[in-house]
């Protein structure tokens, strides 16, 4: 061999491991460079994925989207179809119970319903002198234990934190108690449930 070729392939050899070793690292470089690129993605897609499950999550009332992450009482505030219940809570000294541990089952009655009873009636509740009837009707609309919509049989009867019976029953294809139909049941918070109810129930 002549050293012409002896040094021709020397160059060679070189330029080919010169070539694999950029290559390599190209490859190295570009290989961490998508796995930052996957976890972003990843992480950015898991966020979306969370943020939009969370907006998916729970029963529509009142124009607010009510959430069993929250409190009944919480979830309450944010109804616009419940501005007299939580002024009643209120009035009575009953928001604090419906943000306890529970779990309660709320019969929850909408300003249309509480608009049903005579305005005299409505006003004496919600005055500081009808605090304590306005108390014993807010029992009347809680019973003690969870119960959802599946667990509701026709006859059956619940007992109230204020000791009425409330009894269900199912017409038409809709639940019912006493005489108010359940317009959206199973609205789930973090202490219990609650039942969207057309009228104020009566239990006397």
């Amino acid at each position: 061999m002549t050293k012409t070729h002896a040094f021709a392939i020397v160059s060679v050899a070189a330029a080919v491991i010169c070539v694999a070793a950029c290559s390599s690292g190209d490859s190295s470089s570009g290989k961490d460079s998508l796995l930052t690129d996957s976890a972003v993605d990843t992480t950015m897609t898991m966020a979306d994925t969370s943020m939009s499950s969370d907006s998916a999550v729970g029963v529509m009332v009142g124009g607010a989207i009510m959430l069993p992450a929250k409190t009944i009482a919480e979830n309450a505030a944010e109804s616009k179809d419940h501005t007299t219940l939580v002024l009643a809570l209120k009035s009575a000294g009953y928001a604090q119970t419906l943000r306890e541990k529970g779990p309660f089952t709320v019969f929850a009655p909408t300003d249309e319903a509480f608009n049903k009873l005579p305005k005299a009636k409505l006003d004496r509740l919600l005055s500081p002198a009808g605090a304590k009837e306005l108390r014993s009707l807010l029992d009347d609309h809680v019973v003690p234990g969870l119960y959802k919509s599946g667990d509701l049989k026709e006859g059956m009867e619940l007992t109230t934190a204020g000791g009425s019976k409330l009894r269900i029953s199912l017409k038409d294809g809709n639940w019912w108690v006493n005489d108010a139909r359940i317009t959206i049941p199973d609205v789930v918070s973090s202490n219990g449930v609650a039942f969207v109810t057309d009228a104020v129930l009566n239990t006397k």
